[in-house]
């Protein structure tokens, strides 16, 4: 990457559809006041956040009209709901796990041992979000998504790879590619997309390039490590959560601003917690939390602009 680009990374975390609601709420929301994050050199996307980079990074949803279409419950979705024992499941795979990937793994076993819609189904319904035909932009986008039988994170990027970030994977890839890299044959968009959707125990676990993927909010929320090398990024996650086993984004954030970078963290304050409330998948949620979003930004312009224009 030559010294012209890998300025800028825009990080879109998970959070189900009242965060990617809740995302766009706080892009337009920023973007009305000045501080117009879709000219990011990288965006990196992980379960809600992959559908709202994809959206992004197309260049062919306006934030406006983007914005005004989380306004109405959307149509053709697929039931989906977190059952007891999956949410016991999740409890004591954090509390036995030491690292994401050993999360991931348990997380893994979960999604694959769950009967779920048809693949086919769900890939549907992914493809109503970001569209049909939408292709790999041109710009950088990193989509997110954790091997279902070793736990470890990777990141499509439409350009014949999947970057790996397990430990243990040595190769420096370059700025916001990871450690190392792994071979995958062309993925695309869509599939890519639906993989890094594909909540263990709610949706079906997603095969691509000869393995099989969950969530790649399973690794972290955010997944922000990957902007690694960037002088200025902007975080937007939906859950702050962290634990022993997962790193939060304001961790994350931490981190990148101690290898140089600046950094600002947005996560959701207290009228936005109460519009995302508990059901992340819940297609209603997302109207309230689109404009709780925008509310909100407000509240962050100022440092979000004073990132961006470095």
């Amino acid at each position: 990457m030559d010294k012209t680009t890998g300025r800028t990374a825009l990080v879109l975390g998970a959070g189900g559809m009242s965060g990617a609601g809740w995302e766009i709420g706080i892009l337009w929301g920023l973007a009305e006041a000045g501080a117009d994050l879709t000219t990011a050199d990288l965006i990196v996307g992980s379960s809600a956040g992959a559908v709202v980079g994809a959206q992004v990074a197309s260049g062919k949803y306006p934030l406006d009209e983007l914005y005004e279409s989380q306004l109405t419950v959307p149509t053709g979705e697929l039931p989906g709901r977190l059952g007891a024992g999956a949410i016991v499941t999740y409890t004591l795979a954090v509390l036995r796990s030491r690292t994401p990937e050993e999360y991931g793994r348990r997380l893994g076993r979960l999604a694959s041992a769950t009967g779920t819609v048809p693949p086919a189904a769900r890939r549907e319904v992914i493809a109503g979000r970001i569209g049909r035909d939408l292709d790999w932009p041109d710009r950088r986008l990193l989509v997110t998504a954790v091997d279902a039988e070793s736990g470890e994170l990777a990141a499509f990027d439409g350009r014949g790879s999947g970057h790996g970030h397990g430990p243990g994977s040595g190769r420096d890839s370059g700025p916001g590619s990871g450690s190392g890299s792994a071979p995958f044959a062309d993925v695309p968009l869509l599939d890519a997309v639906t993989a890094s959707c594909a909540i263990p125990g709610v949706w079906p676990v997603v095969e691509l390039a000869g393995r099989r993927w969950i969530d790649g909010g399973v690794h972290s929320t955010a997944n922000a490590q990957l902007a690694a090398g960037y002088e200025r990024v902007v975080i937007i996650a939906p859950s702050a959560a962290g634990n022993k086993a997962i790193v939060s984004p304001a961790r994350q954030g931490a981190e990148l601003a101690a290898a140089g970078a600046r950094v600002e963290v947005v996560t959701p304050d207290a009228e936005s917690k109460r519009a995302l409330g508990r059901g992340a998948i819940d297609p209603a949620r997302r109207v309230p939390a689109a404009r709780a979003g925008r509310a909100q930004a407000a509240a962050h312009a100022k440092a979000v602009a004073a990132v961006w224009a470095g």
